[in-house]
């Protein structure tokens, strides 16, 4: 538990998810070109990180909890030498939080060493896991990553378009997976495309990430997204691409434009930074209000907050100015601290708040306990009045495809109605942007798009699937202490 969740206050957006990358390109320093993307992706996930290097004859593996800045050193990456590297950032949504669940994965497979790393949900999880310890396999982790990974390991076939075809015609669910060989990347992606990941080439070499904010990192052109469906193999080679799936439909998750991708990302070829600005200027159109200033909760509120004091020609300005780290504290409060509550992480600039009726603007609400807590700081300030506006629809249901969302009780839209949340949190008003409006502001086609967490439509194996999904989180999470990194 860290800090946040101690005073009560980690329920503001929902949580990050993981980060993957993988890179083939022999004559560069791939470790560290790996670290400093999965640095660049560090919002993506803060549980653990880790880095797998081949040589071509062996991999060695290096992980451990924490940020990158802290499992990583110049010592630890010199000694990953090699032509290509697996890299990953943890936030956990199947496994328990401990050492043993970190990745990439090694595992062992015909073809030899394998390491992998996955970002997702699978919905048969259980099923393939009880399949295969039928068969033999065992496992060491709780995480269903393990399951993709020992998938792939006894998948028919020698060529690797092969062995993915049938790695992945058993996974249901959310997965952008990079597994590589000791000679080899592979990058693939669920057929509705849940769950993002790009590619990019790199002089002598290509890359594969969660994001494009990765690839600009450390110098690589961004080429495209891989598409739904699609496996990238980088090898000597070059980029072999291989349509898995004949692709029906689409479903990218909406939290993606909303909140998850870092602004300076690319998503179907536009920054989500504009998708964000055109999000806070249809909310200043749906629920205008007369008020004095605009701030953000910082830093996903931030683009659409100035798109909306554009639109409502209403003054932007710094209101809060965020603790980024304050979160990453293993010390907890005591009685004293825990009375200051919300100060901990958001600092207000008074000057910018007193005497001023505030919109605050902000990307979800999931519990309300922050939003709650900010706007009573707001008019301890001296705030005259706080219009709480939020660049996404009401979240009623809960996501099964790697997202970490409460059940449908922990929800607050689930269980009371706008006016019951404004009054729960305390504002002068609330406005949620409208489905239709968050539709407008992606500019891309609603078809295409999965927006389950606010209509209850779950694309593909999704719907059905809360029994399954509570029973795996009430058993996953029962685990021991981690113990320290460890070198594989």
């Amino acid at each position: 538990m860290d800090l946040l969740d101690e005073l009560g206050l980690a329920d503001e957006h929902p949580p990050e998810e993981c980060a993957v990358f993988g890179i083939y390109a022999p004559g560069h320093e791939v470790a560290r070109l790996a670290y400093f993307a999965l640095y660049a992706l560090q919002h993506r996930g803060q549980e653990s990180s880790g880095i797998a290097v081949s040589d071509g004859r062996a991999f060695e593996c290096y992980k451990d909890m924490g940020l990158v800045s802290q499992v990583f050193n110049p010592e630890i990456l010199e000694r990953l030498t090699g032509d290509l590297a697996v890299g990953h950032n943890r936030y956990s949504t199947t496994g328990s939080s401990r050492i043993d669940n970190a990745q990439p994965l090694m595992l062992k497979s015909h073809l030899g060493p394998l390491a992998l790393a996955h970002n997702g949900n699978l919905t048969n999880f259980r099923e393939l896991k009880d399949e295969l310890k039928a068969r033999g396999a065992t496992f060491l982790t709780s995480s269903d990553s393990e399951v993709i990974g020992k998938l792939f390991a006894v998948a028919e076939g020698d060529a690797l378009a092969e062995k993915t075809r049938n790695t992945v015609a058993k996974l249901r669910g959310s997965y952008s997976v990079v597994v590589a060989t000791k000679d080899a990347v592979i990058g693939f992606r669920d057929p509705l495309g849940v769950r993002p990941l790009c590619l990019g080439r790199l002089e002598g070499g290509w890359v594969v990430a969660s994001e494009s904010c990765a690839l600009h990192t450390i110098g690589a052109a961004y080429e495209r997204e891989v598409r739904p469906g699609e496996a990238v193999i980088l090898s000597s080679a070059g980029m072999e691409s291989v349509q898995l799936w004949d692709v029906k439909q689409h479903a990218l998750c909406l939290f993606e434009y909303i909140y998850f991708a870092r602004p300076d990302s690319m998503i179907n070829e536009e920054a989500v930074y504009t998708s964000r600005f055109r999000m806070g200027e249809r909310l200043a159109v749906e629920h205008p209000v007369a008020a004095d200033v605009v701030i953000a909760i910082p830093d996903s509120g931030v683009p659409a907050a100035m798109g909306y004091a554009h639109a409502a020609r209403i003054p932007y300005a710094e209101g809060l100015i965020k603790n980024r780290y304050i979160a990453r504290t293993f010390i907890q409060p005591d009685d004293e601290l825990r009375k200051v509550g919300i100060k901990l992480k958001f600092n207000p600039l008074t000057h910018n708040i007193k005497g001023r009726r505030v919109v605050l603007i902000d990307d979800s609400i999931v519990r309300g306990n922050t939003t709650r807590a900010l706007v009573k700081l707001l008019k301890e300030e001296g705030a005259l009045e706080v219009h709480v506006r939020i660049t996404s629809p009401p979240m009623i249901h809960p996501c099964f495809y790697g997202v970490d969302t409460a059940t449908h009780e922990q929800l607050i839209a689930h269980e009371k109605t706008v006016p019951e949340i404004c009054k729960h949190i305390g504002a002068d008003s609330l406005g949620y942007l409208s489905i239709d409006g968050l539709m407008e502001a992606t500019r891309y086609a609603k078809s295409n798009l999965c927006r389950a967490c606010f209509t209850g439509q779950y694309p593909g194996e999704g719907a059905g699937c809360e029994a399954r999904l509570s029973e795996r989180r009430r058993t996953d999470r029962r685990g021991e202490p981690a113990p320290t990194g460890a070198t594989v």
